[in-house]
């Protein structure tokens, strides 16, 4: 079995001992986003490091008050390096407002026209945003943009709009969660090939991994929980979710 981790920030770990450990448990595909200019850098590096690793860079929504038009540009030049299959992670998140709303939405919607002009996905957080983010993405600047919903835990609802508009919805370790009963519902309803495994090393740890540092290792866990919400065989959801990373990051895992 192949399993794929399609968000990890290995520029916060030690990106060698981690992977190696991923590998032991069949874990072959890794894309690391980047979350402000300081950490882009190394996340390009890592892409080009190793064979079975790719990377994203942008904003994350905190660091969003540091994107000036310098950073931007930086982040777009970065953005053309090789092994760079994403931009972001990039978003809005109005629980800990360590950006104001409107450069939040301002600078996400930067990242959303970098993706259109290089027709990359896009890797969008979102945390206690949701109505704007759909506001945005339904818009007209973003039509014909694709992308990722990380570490998804919003409604069935949320996600078929989303899934309308052409974006896929990444599950985390907070699907293992014991209170995350309607989470759990909406991995169970989503079409299989709108679904993607992630980490978002070394947050998140999944049960029963909880109170550790997370690493790629441990999405298999993830793989584990959505085969008993679909009642298939985990080899079937791991063919499936590394077959939607491929498509959707536009790679072929290395043989």
């Amino acid at each position: 079995m192949i399993f794929t981790d399609s968000h990890c920030h290995l520029t916060m770990a030690d990106a060698g001992e981690t992977r190696s450990r991923a590998h032991a448990e069949g874990v072959r595909g890794f894309v690391v986003p980047a979350t402000k200019l300081e950490d882009a850098p190394l996340a390009v590096a890592l892409g080009q490091l190793y064979d079975d690793v790719w990377s994203a860079v942008g904003f994350h929504p905190h660091e969003a008050k540091d994107c000036d038009d310098a950073a931007f540009a930086e982040i777009e030049r970065l953005a053309s390096e090789p092994r760079v299959v994403a931009i972001g992670e990039a978003g809005l998140d109005y629980h800990y407002m360590h950006s104001p709303r409107e450069t939040q939405r301002e600078v996400f919607m930067r990242h959303v026209a970098l993706a259109k002009k290089l027709d990359l996905p896009l890797i969008i957080h979102n945390r206690e945003s949701t109505a704007d983010l759909v506001d945005l993405l339904g818009s007209e600047e973003a039509k014909g943009v694709r992308g990722i919903l990380h570490s998804y835990t919003e409604s069935l609802e949320v996600a078929r709009t989303l899934v309308d508009y052409g974006y896929v919805i990444s599950f985390s370790g907070i699907v293992t969660f014991r209170n995350a009963d309607p989470l759990r519902e909406v991995a169970r309803a989503l079409p299989r090939d709108r679904v993607l495994i992630e980490t978002d090393t070394p947050f998140l740890a999944p049960v029963p991994f909880r109170g550790r540092d997370n690493e790629p290792a441990f999405v298999v866990k993830v793989a584990e929980l959505l085969a008993s919400l679909w009642q298939r065989p985990v080899k079937e959801v791991a063919a499936v979710t590394t077959s939607n990373f491929e498509r959707v990051f536009s790679v072929k895992l290395p043989g």
